[in-house]
């Protein structure tokens, strides 16, 4: 039986930890080609290169999997797969392991997600996954068997077309992470400002400072499940229509 394609990426960077436990993850259930970004692309969203020409490279990197580094964003580098790499069309495209959180509003400024989501605009099962911890250093393997799993539960079931999952490992040893909980996005954002500075040349310029405020206290909400030792895992859309709100629309639009 032919082993699924599997298309893995990141933000981080090809050479990120985070990446290369992934990857080594994956060689153990399919087929992998990895075409991941030259360097670091976190917070960039869903940013595409229009302005300026792309890049990609075959890389040398340990393991049977084969590795492309692309000078554009996360999602230029599921674009340029797609169109240019890949020997077909892939069976699951996996995103990460970020270093650091994705939970709630995060979803909306990770690359990580981002990738993973543009692997479902083009209609294939995607998955992006990040573990609480920022540090390099980072131990991804504590969950290795959860990602496996998640995987082959993605193979095995099709996920229906628009949907795409976001799972979060909270920073936890293997026998201490309780579950998994399929979860919503918490109400939560970052309160955030700039920090005004002035250079020796006597101008102004600003460092982003804030904090990040939770809302969100409900049972079903990813950060209460990451909070309490438990993987979320959120199904996003990325069809950002209001339905319940159109109706409404409507009356108030009504110019006749």
């Amino acid at each position: 039986m032919e082993k699924p394609l599997i298309l893995v990426t990141n933000d981080d960077g090809i050479t990120a930890p985070g990446i290369r436990n992934l990857v080594e993850f994956m060689n153990e259930i399919g087929d992998v080609v990895v075409v991941a970004p030259n360097s670091p692309q976190s917070g960039k969203g869903h940013a595409i290169t229009i302005n300026s020409t792309l890049s990609y490279e075959e890389v040398q990197l340990e393991g049977p999997q084969t590795d492309f580094s692309c000078s554009g964003t996360p999602v230029d580098c599921v674009k340029m797969a797609l169109d240019k790499i890949l020997p077909r069309r892939p069976d699951l495209v996996v995103s990460g392991i970020n270093h650091g959180a994705n939970s709630s509003i995060n979803v909306i400024y990770s690359g990580t997600m981002s990738a993973a989501v543009e692997g479902g605009v083009e209609g294939l099962p995607s998955i992006g996954f990040s573990l609480l911890d920022f540090s390099w250093e980072a131990d991804f393997t504590q969950a290795k068997e959860y990602i496996q799993n998640i995987v082959k539960k993605t193979l095995e079931n099709p996920m229906p077309k628009g949907v795409v999952l976001n799972v979060n490992i909270p920073k936890l040893l293997k026998e201490e992470i309780k579950g998994v909980k399929i979860c919503k996005q918490a109400h939560a954002k970052w309160e955030e400002s700039f920090d005004e500075r002035i250079n020796p040349h006597g101008k102004k310029y600003y460092w982003l400072t804030g904090y990040f405020n939770n809302m969100d206290e409900s049972e079903d909400a990813d950060e209460t499940a990451l909070a309490n030792g438990y993987i979320s895992i959120v199904p996003v859309k990325f069809d950002m229509t209001a339905y319940e709100y159109m109706n409404t629309l409507r009356e108030v639009m009504d110019f006749d």
